[in-house]
């Protein structure tokens, strides 16, 4: 049996990675975790749009209900595996998933983000650094474990989850979102790197130099999309991943997938705004780019699930439980 650590001694962020960390890390998945989400944790947020206001509480309860809405709640104690900032469960939390919260991330800038985060929401909760493939809780401690874009960071995925049914209770329920389809990888990763060299290079000419990022800054975003080919390891099948939870040890397990449309405007939009300046950026923008998520998401869920194969579709999420 793991047992809970003794607090306070969790190693400090480590936010500025010198070059010889950085080499290292090309070799090393978990350094690599380390210092990529170090790296990114105090404008994470920023960057991939985070907030914990309606917009991101209902998108996060969504993703929850795709796979799981017929679960009585509230939950009584949660944790969120690979917290980053803690959008997942800090907005689940406050649509009513659960009452108390634990954050773990093997990033302690993360962790540090996710609990500022929570204490300035108001939540009950407390955070650890921890490795996802042994987590320093207690066999039976936790009602429901959740995760957002983690598994597909994880080395071995089914010892992760082996240790996720470790510390839930007997009956409790794992929720896994957000993690990439081998298509839906395929194509997000070719429109993204398109957009990232469409923009770089035209934004070197004439008047739309005004919307060029100084190099420096271009020039730390690709040593961190370096880092991040190091720390995104696996893509899903949807029935390939629900066996690695059943061989884990998981009962009730099921998949469901979601994001045509709408993941082949997000990636280029995210890299888009990555790529200028961020006051280029106005109200206009940020209105275009969610109303047009939201327009394509009706027509995923409405139309194109009809039609597609799940497999087609660029996120994944798998729930299971804890058998009695």
């Amino acid at each position: 049996m793991t047992t809970d650590a003794t607090p306070g001694i969790d190693p400090a962020p480590n936010p500025h990675a010198t070059e010889e960390q950085v080499q290292a890390a090309l070799k090393d998945t978990k350094l690599a975790q380390v210092l990529y989400h170090d790296w990114e944790a105090e404008t994470y947020d920023e960057k991939w749009s985070i907030s914990f206001d309606e917009r991101c509480i209902d998108y996060a309860r969504g993703r929850f209900d795709a796979i799981a809405a017929e679960e009585p709640l509230p939950y009584g104690r949660a944790m969120e595996l690979g917290c980053g900032t803690g959008f997942f469960l800090l907005n689940l939390m406050q649509s009513g998933v659960a009452e108390k919260g634990s954050v773990t991330d093997l990033s302690p800038g993360m962790v540090k983000v996710a609990l500022r985060n929570a204490e300035n929401l108001g939540l009950d909760v407390d955070g650890r650094v921890a490795d996802a493939e042994k987590i320093p809780y207690d066999d039976n401690t936790f009602d429901l474990v959740v995760g957002h874009a983690v598994l597909h960071h994880i080395p071995h995925v089914e010892q992760a989850l082996r240790e996720v049914l470790r510390v839930l209770k007997p009956g409790g329920r794992f929720v896994f979102a957000g993690e990439p389809s081998t298509i839906g990888d395929f194509y997000a990763r070719w429109m993204s790197r398109a957009t990232w060299a469409i923009t770089t290079n035209v934004t070197r000419f004439g008047p739309l130099q005004g919307w060029r990022r100084p190099q420096e800054e271009l020039d730390e975003s690709s040593r961190a999309a370096a880092l991040e080919a190091v720390v995104d390891i696996h893509t899903f099948d949807p029935d390939e991943l629900a066996g690695i939870a059943r061989s884990a040890g998981a009962a009730k397990v099921s998949t469901a997938t979601e994001e045509l449309a709408a993941a082949m405007l997000g990636w280029p939009v995210r890299t888009f705004e990555a790529a200028v300046p961020p006051e280029k950026l106005g109200w206009g923008w940020a209105r275009f780019a969610f109303g047009g998520w939201k327009r394509l998401t009706w027509l995923d869920e409405n139309v194109l699930r009809k039609v597609v194969p799940p497999k087609f579709f660029y996120n994944v999420v798998v729930t299971g439980a804890k058998p009695h």
